[in-house]
């Protein structure tokens, strides 16, 4: 698990991941507003809180993924215990690899140890390739939510997985 320690770098691939997948959509000042979020600072404070679990990877000295699990933070009401994935990401040449695969299975054991019954996640709505990916876990669509990059709003779809039944995608 990543720590406090690793705030710059989880800040520096949070940024890039999301530039390297999103950041054609945007004017530049909506994606520097984003980009803003990513700050270490505010990943120093999460890294250090026990309600957030980030799953830091790395390969040959360099991070190319990371997952992040916090509270419930989307507009819907919750079924009982639940957690949020905040973000999942993992660089393009990683894409392929089986490396979100096992990021999954992270996500899906930490999100049951700590006694969530249900697990919850946003998806931009044109990110066919990982609305296909958590399908395959067996996500089901809430809702719609508006995600906000700058002053521009995306429609994310929410999504909720009972762990009850969660599988190995």
């Amino acid at each position: 698990m990543a720590g406090p320690e690793d705030a710059a770098t989880v800040a520096a691939l949070g940024r890039r991941s999301f530039t390297e997948t999103f950041g054609h959509l945007y004017k530049p000042e909506d994606l520097a507003a984003f980009l803003a979020n990513h700050s270490e600072e505010r990943w120093r404070q999460e890294l250090a809180d026990p309600a957030f679990a980030v799953r830091l990877v790395e390969a040959a000295d360099e991070a190319i993924a990371y997952a992040k699990l916090g509270p419930p933070s989307l507009p819907f009401e919750p079924r009982g215990p639940s957690i949020e994935l905040r973000q999942f990401y993992v660089l393009a040449p990683w894409h392929g690899s089986g490396l979100a695969r096992e990021l999954m299975t992270w996500v899906i054991g930490e999100a049951k140890a700590r006694g969530a019954d249900d697990l919850y996640l946003s998806v931009f709505i044109d990110n066919h390739r990982a609305r296909r990916f958590y399908a395959r876990y067996g996500f089901e669509y809430v809702g719609d939510y508006h995600f906000m990059v700058g002053s521009h709003a995306d429609v994310d779809h929410v999504m909720r997985l009972p762990l009850s039944r969660a599988h190995a995608g």
